[in-house]
């Protein structure tokens, strides 16, 4: 099978389906593997990203902690301080944090454990088994407790096609991140974390807030309609071997499939970490200036055992 061999626009839910079943990476780093692609991550990766660090710039990718409800943040997250005395002179702020970590406002990382489809989630393990009130008892985000650091690479959309965002009627499909990399002159290799720039920024300047515009801004129902990554783009992260996709605007919704997961199926199929609702505008301009595409990228996620996912801050060293 040959890269991108069915035409994207003749895809058919039957094509989508094989291939995840034919492709998924189940086994392939053992059956009790909990790390997925990021085995891809190697001692050598994360050397050739330390060789990428050339002016020391670093950039946030993460959005600011969602604290004001909108239509795209129903749920938002919790911020709440105390005071306290410390002798006559002294004192001390104390914070209470709360948030649901997923969704679209919160910039996160999903964890393996934290969606399946029919045949079951990462590596085939049973959901029912796996997934308790209080936790996960396996895939879980702490698997990933020792960091991600790789060599990063920005897709960058908007700027490939001379338009200042993605729209709903023109999604992003798998051959154009192909046609995006080779253009910049900046190839994928295995290891790689993708980072697809499509404009959210720049939408929310002219539409209402991306995501929110049935004001559920949770995990899709299939009700929504949200522009974003077409599932061919599947194909291009396993044929790639991307231990990582970073992204602004997540799934086309509805994915005109009534798949259960379409770029998300990554999850589970190949072991891939997401990082979802990442900020990347400021990314994209440091890129033009640099005049570069990739770079180093460090995930550093909180040890919440059993969890899906956490809130994280992805850093960027350039």
């Amino acid at each position: 099978m040959t890269r991108y061999d069915i035409a994207d626009e003749n895809l058919q839910r039957e094509d989508i389906v094989r291939y995840l079943n034919e492709r998924r990476n189940w086994g392939r780093w053992g059956p009790d593997d909990e790390l997925g692609a990021i085995n891809l991550v190697t001692a050598e990766k994360r050397l050739e990203a330390a060789s990428l660090v050339k002016t020391g710039r670093s950039l946030s990718l993460s959005r600011p902690f969602p604290t004001t409800p909108g239509p795209a943040n129903p749920h938002p997250a919790l911020h709440h301080m105390n005071r306290i005395a410390r002798g006559d002179e002294g004192g001390a702020a104390l914070d209470f944090i709360g948030v649901s970590c997923h969704g679209i406002s919160s910039t996160h990382l999903d964890a393996l454990c934290h969606v399946w489809a029919e045949d079951g989630m990462w590596n085939g393990r049973d959901p029912d088994v796996e997934i308790e009130f209080d936790g996960a008892k396996f895939g879980d985000v702490d698997a990933w407790r020792d960091g991600v650091t790789t060599r990063g690479v920005l897709l960058d959309v908007p700027a490939f096609r001379g338009e200042p965002y993605v729209a709903y009627e023109r999604p992003v499909h798998g051959s154009e991140l192909e046609a995006i990399a080779e253009s910049q002159g900046s190839p994928i290799t295995p290891g790689d974390a993708v980072v697809v720039y499509c404009g959210r920024e720049a939408w929310d300047r002219s539409n209402s807030p991306w995501g929110g515009s049935t004001g559920t801004g949770s995990v899709p129902t299939g009700a929504e309609h949200r522009a974003g990554l077409h599932a061919s783009c599947l194909r291009f992260l396993r044929e790639s071997d991307v231990a990582v996709l970073v992204w602004d605007m997540m799934d086309l919704t509805p994915n005109g499939f009534d798949l259960p997961w379409a770029v998300h199926a990554a999850i589970w199929a190949f072991g891939v970490a997401l990082v979802d609702n990442a900020l990347l505008e400021p990314l994209a301009i440091a890129c033009a200036e640099e005049q570069r595409h990739d770079f180093q990228l460090m995930l550093a996620p909180i040890r919440i055992i059993g969890g899906t996912g956490c809130p994280i801050n992805p850093i960027v060293l350039m």
